[in-house]
């Protein structure tokens, strides 16, 4: 499977659970695009990932994290929330003395 692959059925999935249509999505994309973009036909922008999240109410994160999974099923939540935590906490802009 391919990280597009995994986007496609991340964002299919969390659109279904929140009870939204492809039609819902119309203020920020055509049910066109959001239909190749489900069927893991196009690449999706970091742009266009923000605001299809927003309109699913949910950070865009979540459906990067969730693409992740599906791409490495064997992979332990708890670990690679701690990774993702440790490693952000390295960077300059998140150390308590750039705040």
């Amino acid at each position: 499977m391919e990280l597009r692959e995994a986007f496609a059925i991340a964002l299919r999935n969390t659109r279904i659970r929140q009870g939204l249509t492809q039609e819902d999505f119309g203020i920020v994309s055509s049910r066109t695009y959001l239909s190749t973009l489900e069927r893991g036909l196009k690449n999706v922008t970091l742009e266009k990932a923000s605001e299809l999240a927003g309109r699913m109410g949910i950070h865009p994160l979540t459906l990067l994290f969730q693409s992740f999974l599906l791409l490495e099923p064997d992979a332990d939540l708890d670990l690679l929330l701690e990774r993702i935590r440790q490693e952000s906490l390295s960077f300059p802009s998140n150390s308590p003395t750039h705040r």
